[in-house]
């Protein structure tokens, strides 16, 4: 089953949404390291809400810049999967980032991937990735650069 059919099935609730964002840091462990909820996923889009911990905190007592790319880089990397068809497949090729302002308290991490014609690949899809703190300003962006390819056959 895909990540967007688990979604599917389990994010309904928010027990539903814990149980399949473990299941996703069980298949990508270092995701675990910010231990991330996925709030929605969508083709085109996901939403990763990052508690502010200490755990993912730097020595100002902010959240580290690494930390912001690792929520970034799973946000995007789930709405790449959910917007491609099954005989696709995807890797971050690039990320470029921007740290606009200090992140502090929890965070949500909202990716946009703009629809994927099979005519183009292989090529790169730009995923874009914004992260906003609880007043709803933006402290952190990226564009993630998507290699999107044929999976193998067998």
């Amino acid at each position: 089953m895909t990540a967007l059919g688990w979604f599917e099935r389990l994010g309904g609730s928010a027990p539903g949404r814990w149980v399949f964002s473990r299941i996703v840091c069980l298949r990508a462990p270092y995701f675990g390291s910010i231990a991330p909820r996925i709030q929605m996923l969508a083709p085109g889009r996901c939403i990763v809400r990052l508690r502010d911990r200490r755990r993912v905190h730097n020595h100002l007592g902010t959240v580290h810049a690494i930390a912001l790319c690792n929520a970034a880089e799973l946000a995007g990397g789930l709405a790449t999967d959910a917007t491609l068809e099954p005989a696709l497949r995807w890797i971050p090729k690039a990320m470029q980032v921007e740290y606009l302002k200090p992140a502090r308290g929890t965070l949500i991490v909202t990716a946009s991937v703009p629809s994927i014609s099979a005519e183009g690949i292989p090529g790169e899809c730009p995923v874009s990735v914004e992260a906003r703190d609880a007043g709803g300003e933006t402290v952190f962006t990226a564009r993630i650069a998507m290699w999107i390819s044929r999976r193998r056959s067998g």
